[in-house]
């Protein structure tokens, strides 16, 4: 009763009182920028929701939010001020974006990916009073925010010679420019977001389109494929050669870390696998692999309506089953992983290939992160 009637006077205060003012800065930004929201008018320790709104290119709607509580001076920053609930906690600039999720009541199996990187991520940030479900609540104040995945003066060049399928983004200038062949999981289709924000960051990129989306049964996966892309974006004017690396997601770092252990025609000058894979199928190629390995282990269940394969890799790792010979890689390797990945045991996958990489010539680092990527 005691909170009720104080949130019915904080309103009451609300509708008397200045506005609350909600200022974001940048109000626009890379995707990956660091920016900060800022609540004033408000009065001194007074609990308040900050949202963020984002509706997709597919027309589902991800929200963000965490509660805070005002300051003596009736002012809460979410980059200084500690989150108490909501989809994040603690101090976390970037909560409102990393923590996104479909709103409640959307479809089942959505993954937050932006198709048309020359157009902004349009997001609403809201605030609102109390700490409840504020969906059918109005807003206390609103700022609209654009979030992109290209910065101004970024090239994007569609790519279709040699039968190779892609788009490279060149940094601004004329370069030369360290580059990255860019290599996406057995989800399939070109995804650009990620090649995209590394031209801005000085790298020029290369984003690979080698399987079709959703395709579960890859046919005429050839290595000289990978090879001819390496050699395409390797051999661009504005690239220097020597200074190409490779990154790879998921299925994807099953062939980036092919490329780099077994094709004596590249050499990388590093590779970054995010969410590790290096087995291989019983033919020692890895076109088979997403078929054949389900078929044999057949330890495949669901999780909210989504398929997990982590105890199918756990049942790989435990029987002699060929892998990728991660240990003629002589390049620096760093590998990324989510703690709470059920999609693949990357983890363990890591800490094998780390193992079998700890030679001199190869320098293995692993980044892990509590909870997974997609």
């Amino acid at each position: 009763m005691a909170s009720c009637a104080f949130l019915c006077s904080y309103r009451s205060v609300m509708s008397q009182a200045v506005p609350p003012l909600l200022s974001v800065h940048p109000s626009r930004a890379l995707v990956d920028e660091k920016f900060s929201v800022l609540v004033e008018n408000l009065p001194p320790g007074c609990p308040v929701t900050i949202r963020s709104l984002y509706q997709s290119e597919d027309k589902d709607f991800w929200e963000a939010y965490g509660h805070y509580v005002s300051n003596h001076k009736g002012t809460v920053s979410v980059s200084e001020d500690i989150s108490l609930g909501g989809t994040y906690t603690g101090k976390e600039a970037m909560g409102l974006l990393w923590s996104m999720r479909p709103i409640p009541g959307s479809r089942k199996g959505l993954r937050l990916r932006k198709k048309d990187t020359c157009a902004p991520m349009l997001v609403t940030i809201s605030v609102y009073s109390g700490h409840g479900d504020v969906s059918d609540q109005a807003p206390l104040a609103s700022a609209l925010v654009e979030r992109w995945h290209v910065a101004p003066g970024v090239q994007r060049i569609e790519i279709t010679e040699k039968g190779v399928r892609g788009t490279l983004f060149l940094p601004p200038g004329p370069g030369p420019f360290p580059a990255m062949l860019d290599l996406w999981g057995g989800g399939g289709g070109l995804q650009e977001y990620r090649a995209a924000l590394l031209a801005c960051r000085g790298f020029a990129s290369l984003a690979l389109e080698y399987l079709k989306a959703n395709d579960t049964k890859p046919k005429g996966l050839d290595m000289k494929y990978f090879e001819t892309a390496f050699e395409i974006i390797r051999s661009h004017p504005q690239v220097i050669p020597d200074r190409v690396g490779i990154i790879g997601l998921c299925f994807g770092t099953l062939v980036t870390l092919s490329l780099a252990a077994e094709c004596p025609t590249i050499k990388p000058r590093c590779i970054v696998c995010i969410s590790n894979i290096h087995s291989k199928s019983n033919e020692n190629t890895i076109q088979e692999f997403p078929q054949e390995i389900p078929e044999k282990y057949n330890k495949l269940h669901m999780m909210e309506d989504v398929v997990v394969w982590r105890d199918m890799g756990l049942a790989v790792l435990e029987v002699e089953h060929p892998k990728v010979k991660v240990g003629n890689i002589n390049c620096p390797m760093l590998l990324i992983n989510g703690t709470d990945d059920q999609n693949w045991p990357t983890v363990e996958v890591a800490s094998d290939v780390s193992f079998s990489c700890w030679i001199p010539s190869c320098l293995a680092s692993v980044a892990q992160w509590r909870g997974f990527f997609c």
